[in-house]
């Protein structure tokens, strides 16, 4: 099967003159390349740079980035792809405004440290500049409000940049759910449990073993993440699991959160690893986590489902977002991949999920899977730069928006909030102030997905 970078040479040898793919090329609307900058081109970030250098209707005019070893790398990314060098901005930590202020950026990708997330959005919606967002997209439910009432206030669209709503057994699993096979939805379990006591170095690869620095001395990731475990007991990335269920259970569209309660475990995972990789006296070794290895949260919907959220990064562990999806007519579980369908599956028996998601494979990846292959995440990272994309073009809503950027967001402080109370329930804010009503489910089976 092509790669879609060979996908793209066949087309261009052909002298075809479209985008990445016939049914990518301009809108009507927008007759014109899209003309993007990237704030934040560490490994994320470029991900996302060579997957929109891959369409032939997108320009890259600008980039921010205060590590100039990163901007190198993305220069050198954006001339292989036979793209003019763009502006280059990053001489401190609020160059990016003047990126912002560029009549030649009609939209922004984001992809920067969580602290810069809120205020980059805000800034680059304040600017009029259609906005993508990284996850998490807000750290306290003050930053939720800002990104919904800017949102509001400017008219500019912002999409959180949820990539696993993507991926493609979710996206059958969605089919399943629209079409009723589970029956009518009662509970769910999802999460984000993944071993990151590691760090990525700049060329992609694993460093075993290096976790052990962080902060000024820290690589990657561990320069600004691991802060959070040391400072804050909640569950501060929530989104990978709880995005595609939110979209499952229509959330903010004729149904919303309406409570969580949290519990946290004790923390040992990252002492433990940095006395086994830095020794008993290495300074990290005395300092005290505040993050529990293992933070459970249930919320509640306004519809009566529960949901099960799990955070458990910082114990050795396989990676797993621990879905589960049941309704009254059955149940998929993806550790096991194992099934459960009453009336088609034998009697108190589990079915493999892969004859099920084959039969149910979303139309979109039946269309677009092929040429998705190598985008990064499964191929799910090129279904999410291209609802971006085809939305920024058209000016128009996303298919995961502002609202859902805030609602997903807010379990962050509100788990903390929990924690500290014993579990306590807290309310989740109605982003949408009320219109989650009347919200009609977003179609997920046209183009702009």
């Amino acid at each position: 099967m092509a790669t879609r970078r060979n996908f793209v040479k066949k087309a261009t040898l052909a002298g075809a003159g479209l985008s990445i793919l016939p049914n990518l090329a301009f809108s009507n609307t927008f007759n014109q390349k899209l003309k993007v900058g990237f704030i934040g081109v560490g490994l994320r970030g470029t991900n996302h740079l060579n997957n929109v250098l891959l369409r032939d209707d997108v320009l890259v005019t600008a980039i921010c980035d205060i590590d100039e070893n990163r901007i190198a790398i993305a220069l050198n990314e954006i001339s292989k792809a036979g793209q003019q060098k763009p502006l280059i901005f990053g001489s401190n930590d609020y160059d990016y405004r003047n990126l912002l202020a560029l009549k030649n950026v009609d939209a922004v990708i984001i992809s920067t440290p969580w602290l810069w997330h809120t205020r980059m959005a805000k800034d680059a919606m304040l600017a009029g500049k259609y906005t993508g967002l990284e996850v998490s997209a807000a750290n306290t439910l003050e930053e939720c409000w800002d990104l919904v009432n800017t949102h509001e206030a400017t008219g500019t669209h912002l999409m959180i940049l949820e990539n696993v709503n993507y991926r493609r057994d979710i996206m059958a699993v969605l089919n399943m759910v629209k079409q009723q096979v589970f029956g009518e939805l009662v509970h769910f379990r999802c999460g984000y449990q993944h071993d990151l006591r590691f760090v990525k170095l700049n060329d992609g690869k694993t460093a075993y073993g290096k976790g052990v620095e962080f902060g000024a001395k820290g690589i990657s990731e561990s320069a600004w993440r691991t802060q959070h475990s040391l400072l804050r007991n909640a569950d501060v990335y929530p989104t990978h699991g709880v995005g595609p269920i939110a979209t499952m259970c229509d959330i903010n569209r004729g149904n919303r959160f309406s409570s969580i309660s949290s519990n946290a475990t004790k923390a040992v995972g990252l002492h433990d690893y940095i006395v086994k990789n830095g020794g008993e006296n290495h300074p990290n070794a005395k300092l005290k986590f505040k993050q529990g290895d293992v933070i459970t949260s249930t919320i509640e919907t306004t519809n009566g489902e529960t949901i099960i959220v799990t955070h458990d990064c910082n114990l050795p562990r396989p990676y797993s977002l621990g879905f589960r999806v049941q309704g009254s007519n059955g149940l998929w579980e993806k550790d096991g991949d194992r099934i459960y369908i009453e009336g088609q599956s034998e009697p108190h028996q589990w079915d493999t999920s892969k004859e099920w998601l084959e039969k149910y494979d979303h139309p979109l990846w039946k269309k677009y899977g092929e040429h998705a292959q190598g985008a990064g995440h499964g191929g799910m990272d090129f279904f999410v730069i291209h609802a971006f994309v085809e939305s920024a073009k058209e000016h128009i809503a996303p298919p995961l928006d502002a609202y859902d950027a805030a609602a997903w967001s807010a379990i962050t402080p509100l788990s903390e909030l929990s924690i500290e109370n014993n579990g306590e329930p807290q309310n989740f804010p109605d982003f949408t102030r009320g219109n989650w009503i009347k919200r009609t489910p977003y179609n997920w089976m046209k183009d702009t997905f």
